[in-house]
């Protein structure tokens, strides 16, 4: 019987080409053991596992990862795109610069180098999609390809889920 498994590149892959042309994702922090969402423009075009936002130190959404780093980012438009991942706080001026643009001058009323712009980096665990009314499909553990753990949802899960090796 042939193994019909994508491979971790393809699942990449698969992520990428149904949020590549969505730019603002919902992005959700937990704050009590309660979910808040609120819209951020993704700033790196290609998945490779990472997404990446710009923000500022002085918000609530800062302060809920400096809590909480499990987020959950998003994305709606002809696919639906849920991503569970760990949030971290990246300080990286040149990258900043990189993703810089005429409206984040004028939304955050600052520019790229002052230090109160911070870049928040998601580091995907897994995701579910929904593709143009097709049922769910679940791409677990991107993190597995680092860890090599596998949990017994996993295993259970095989039929539906696509997993990162």
């Amino acid at each position: 019987m042939a193994d019909n498994t994508p491979t971790h590149k393809e699942e990449l892959k698969i992520v990428n080409d149904l949020i590549k042309d969505i730019e603002v994702a919902m992005f959700t922090t937990i704050v009590d053991n309660k979910p808040v969402s609120r819209p951020l423009q993704t700033q790196e075009a290609e998945f490779d596992g990472e997404l990446w936002f710009l923000t500022l130190k002085d918000t609530d959404k800062y302060q809920e990862i400096l809590e909480n780093p499990a987020v959950n980012v998003a994305y709606a438009g002809k696919s639906y795109v849920s991503i569970s991942g760990t949030a971290q706080f990246i300080d990286d001026l040149e990258r900043k610069k990189e993703y810089w643009s005429p409206v984040l001058d004028k939304f955050l009323d600052t520019t790229y180098d002052d230090p109160n712009v911070i870049l928040i980096k998601v580091t995907a665990e897994s995701a579910e999609y929904w593709d143009s009314g097709s049922t769910v499909k679940t791409v677990k553990n991107f993190a597995k390809k680092l860890t090599g753990k596998e949990t017994e949802g996993d295993k259970k899960q095989m039929n539906d889920t696509v997993e990162f090796k």
